[in-house]
């Protein structure tokens, strides 16, 4: 009775914390400057796909450097199939299906991500990266080659997530960053949920055991070539969620952005944040998707960090937020190598191991004074 009283206690304040987030999350649209919209969105769509690689390399514990692909594969399916040239398919349809295409891509991938571990399998997904980009720069009729295409708005159920129609809530008016906000929660949540639930179930408890250790794993029955295989399709579908998500937000895909350097963002994001958990993943998404683009409006105001556009011995605000976050990396891995979530962890435990618990009751049977021993009965003459 008294440890379920306990988890009663334990769960509702963790409840209330929940509500009191969401509550904020949706509110902020009404408060915020499109600046600080866009840096949401973008950190909501990278976390979308640091999650999915959390669970790839964090949880089953497979290197992939070719995120960035299954990221293009979303986003330019989604252009292709709902923009012209292309099947000019609705929207809603279009985004499910790129997502299902991004899994696909993972699961013809699969029988190497099956076989090939280590280092090995992440020069597999590093040549991935480099294919990807040489098809989008010459398939034109498809990516639009070098310039990219522009990306179809998003209709779901007559409802546009764009500036027209004009909608006004509240005395506010909400554009395309306003309603985009709302999608990008929606998402995150699926996400968050899904992969929680996928931890805490059975193929994450195997997973685990693969990460751990293939031998033991195969000799408790969990099949190697397959939960590997299957991870790289989930982490794949999660990619091309993140990519279409990144796609509306962006309204402009080009090839150059789908490159090495989003691949190693994407893995910076779960060392810094954690690997194997799934807040772990998102704190790292916001840290590194977030960091630049501060650094890039408030770049006046930095020192050693040049304004964009101008020339001098200083660095660029990309650059100076590259080299902070290498910098986390290496804090991180010296003196917090489960990251941002397990220090966060620790801390939070730390109140606990300090309180002083009380003094335990005294027994009264050790209290007691003894009585003293009768003495000897003298033997009878």
């Amino acid at each position: 009775m008294s440890d379920r009283l306990s988890g009663t206690r334990t769960g509702t304040p963790r409840v209330w914390w929940t509500l009191a987030v969401v509550t904020v999350l949706c509110a902020l649209p009404f408060y915020l400057d499109a600046f600080w919209l866009r840096i949401g969105l973008f950190s909501m769509a990278a976390a979308i796909g640091a999650v999915g690689l959390g669970l790839l390399s964090g949880t089953a514990g497979q290197l992939s450097l070719g995120h960035a692909f299954f990221l293009a594969v979303g986003a330019y399916g989604y252009v292709w199939l709902a923009g012209e040239p292309g099947p000019g398919l609705p929207t809603g349809v279009a985004a499910v299906l790129a997502v299902l295409l991004a899994g696909a891509a993972g699961g013809l991938f699969s029988p190497v991500a099956g076989r090939v571990r280590g280092v090995y399998l992440g020069v597999a997904t590093l040549a991935l990266v480099f294919l990807g980009h040489h098809v989008l720069l010459t398939a034109d009729s498809v990516t639009g080659g070098f310039n990219g295409r522009s990306v179809p708005p998003l209709e779901v159920g007559g409802f546009s997530f764009s500036t027209t129609p004009e909608l006004t809530l509240l005395g506010v008016p909400f554009g395309a960053e306003e309603r985009l906000w709302y999608l990008g929660l929606a998402l995150f949540a699926v996400t968050w949920f899904t992969a929680r639930g996928l931890l805490r179930g059975r193929p994450g408890r195997a997973l685990v055991a693969l990460r751990d250790s293939e031998t033991a794993a195969a000799v408790m029955g969990v099949d190697v070539s397959r939960h590997r295989a299957a991870a790289f399709v989930v982490s794949s579908m999660y990619a091309g969620l993140a990519g279409v998500m990144l796609a509306l937000s962006f309204r402009r895909v080009v090839p150059d952005y789908f490159g090495l350097v989003l691949s190693v963002d994407y893995l910076a994001m779960i060392v810094i944040g954690g690997l194997g958990s799934v807040a772990g993943a998102t704190a790292g998404a916001v840290f590194v998707t977030a960091l630049p683009l501060l650094m890039t409006r408030y770049a006046d105001h930095l020192p050693l960090v040049a304004a964009p556009g101008t020339t001098g011995g200083t660095v660029g605000p990309t650059e100076a937020a590259r080299y902070l976050y290498g910098a986390a990396i290496v804090l991180i891995l010296l003196f917090a190598p489960d990251g941002l979530h397990g220090l966060a962890r620790r801390l939070r435990a730390r109140p606990g191991r300090r309180r002083t618990s009380p003094p335990p009751a005294p027994d009264p049977s050790a209290t007691a004074t003894p009585e003293p021993a009768a003495p000897a009965k003298e033997p009878t003459p």
